[in-house]
């Protein structure tokens, strides 16, 4: 009986939140359970004829980027744009297995793995702007750039530096704290992009709507909530585009990005999820491109304020919600399989054997743990997320079981994810949920989400501080071997799992729609768009 009172309130549930917002999910990716093999294998875009050069490619993003500074951003939207904006010392190649050259040519690790030195092309220039008329980089921008992102990243995107020394125009070295097997992983990171110091000081704090780098678009104009324009850059370094331009636009509703799609209004519709995914699969006038990803969605609960502080309070939640359910309610369309730990199973880390050490269904177990820590009654709680499709869905999934299960009346916030990224990083939040993808490397999900240095930042905004969880993280850093490393982030897995911090519910494919003019496009399991590298180059076809 009370399995079909609950399907009921799914399916009201479901109803209420695909007319609340009509809105794709927040981020890409995922690679689902027990497909782990071929999670990173990318998908091309078959090539029909020769190439052309012309034409503007218009991409959808789920949501509208806020700022394009690089140490401002804080999510795949913002991200898109300035990975074709700007270049990288190193990149991932597109299966994401092995890192290679970009500004830098070539690079040496001393023994210690204290310093990376790095050799650098010397034929790249800036895009011009305002401060400087396309000029060559050299060093100099390395090390501006780089300290930069140590000093100011929101996301302490290279922690791990403690200072550049310039060699020459073309040399520089970089100086690590301790050895950390994952500085290279992290300069590969869109908010480690190299840029001119004259424009990034000489805009100040509207550097974010001005960005230039040394990528194979330039920025032309970037127009908040409505469209950011790039235009060819004619002296990139790597390849010259075959495109004029592109355009990035934010469009929350999928089903309208894959009517946009038919049109021709937009060439890519990145993150579809919900009925788009659908529309998509079954019109023969678009191609839906389908991967596993590496992401997972989660709600995260408050560990130092509220009542979720209380270890056997988070037990209680986490038992009062069906993930399985949810994931389905949430999924309608096989967009993501449930997920049980925090970190992706196309990850290196992930142990399939701690599944069995998480959380079952158990509503009176909850009913008692809630008694017990003291809320017999249930109480109110406030929940943060982003102002998309799948993330309404969740949370008024998640408030309909808290209210049968517990009597905990959830509130639901939603808002831009500007806003709603500085509510996660604030510490203030009762629960937030978002998604969260990133490298194969665990350490760019557990320590961002879970050492207590992530603090603060969006990524730990939740407080989560374990000192056995910390030591395993940072001893993995210290070595390179792989094997090791994996075996000390299944330590910290284990722990952290017995802490609940949250509930990791799904994890997402990186769902694209394609119109079929679009030639080239290789699609990634990190989500990532590129455009034009030294071995892609999309163009459109007449």
């Amino acid at each position: 009986m009370k399995k079909r009172i609950l399907t009921a309130i799914l399916c009201l549930t479901v109803s209420a939140g695909l007319s609340a917002c009509g809105s794709n999910s927040s981020a890409p990716q995922t690679p689902p359970s027990g497909e782990t093999q071929n999670a990173n294998a990318a998908e091309t875009t078959q090539p029909a004829g020769d190439p052309v050069s012309g034409g503007v490619m218009t991409i959808s993003l789920p949501a509208s980027p806020k700022n394009l500074d690089p140490v401002k951003y804080t999510g795949t939207y913002e991200s898109q744009i300035i990975d074709t904006i700007g270049d990288t010392l190193v990149e991932y190649n597109s299966e994401l297995t092995e890192i290679k050259p970009s500004l830098a040519k070539s690079w040496t690790v001393s023994e210690d793995g204290l310093t990376y030195t790095f050799s650098l092309r010397d034929d790249v220039y800036f895009q011009p702007g305002k401060f400087q008329d396309g000029r060559k980089m050299t060093a100099e921008d390395v090390k501006y750039s780089l300290e930069r992102s140590k000093e100011k990243s929101a996301m302490n995107r290279l922690d791990m530096l403690d200072h550049c020394e310039v060699i020459s125009d073309t040399e520089i070295k970089c100086y690590l704290a301790e050895p950390n097997a994952v500085f290279l992983t992290a300069l590969t990171d869109a908010g480690n992009i190299i840029i001119p110091k004259e424009e990034a000081e000489g805009w100040g704090d509207d550097f974010g709507a001005h960005l230039v780098g040394t990528g194979p678009f330039a920025l032309e104009t970037f127009e908040l909530d409505q469209q950011a324009t790039l235009v060819r850059n004619d002296k990139y370094w790597a390849a010259s585009p075959y495109l004029d331009g592109v355009i990035y636009k934010p469009v929350s509703d999928g089903n309208q990005a894959v009517n946009a799609l038919r049109t021709g209004e937009i060439n890519l519709a990145t993150s579809l999820s919900g009925e788009a995914v659908k529309i998509a699969r079954d019109d023969s006038s678009v191609k839906l491109m389908e991967m596993p990803g590496l992401h997972i969605a989660y709600i995260y609960f408050n560990q130092v304020n509220g009542p979720t502080a209380d270890i056997k309070v988070r037990e209680a939640i986490i038992k009062a919600v069906n993930v399985e359910e949810l994931t389905a309610g949430v999924y309608q369309y096989q967009e993501a399989k449930p997920a049980s730990l925090p970190l992706p199973p196309g990850s290196w880390g992930y142990d399939s054997s701690l599944e069995a050490e998480t959380l079952a269904y158990d509503p009176e177990g909850a009913k008692k743990l809630l008694a017990e820590a003291g809320y017999p009654d249930g109480f109110d709680m406030d929940i943060y997320i982003s102002n998309t499709e799948s993330r309404v869905k969740m949370a008024t999934l998640f408030q309909a079981y808290l209210k049968q299960n517990l009597n905990i009346n959830v509130n639901i916030n939603t808002s831009e994810w500007g806003t709603f990224s500085e509510i996660g990083a604030s510490g203030k939040a009762d629960v937030f949920a978002m998604s969260w993808t990133w490298y194969p490397d665990p350490y760019f999900f557990l320590n961002k989400i879970f050492h207590s240095d992530a603090i603060g930042s969006l990524g730990n905004g939740q407080g989560f501080n374990n000192p056995e969880v910390d030591k395993y993280l940072d001893d993995a850093l210290l070595t390179t071997d792989q094997a090791k490393r994996a075996e000390l982030y299944k330590k910290a897995l284990a722990v952290i799992v017995k802490q609940y911090p949250g509930i990791f519910y799904a994890n997402e494919n990186v769902n694209w729609g394609v119109s079929p003019n679009v030639q080239g496009l290789v699609q990634r399991a990190d989500g990532k768009v590129k455009i034009c590298t030294s071995d892609i180059n999309v163009w459109l076809s007449k």
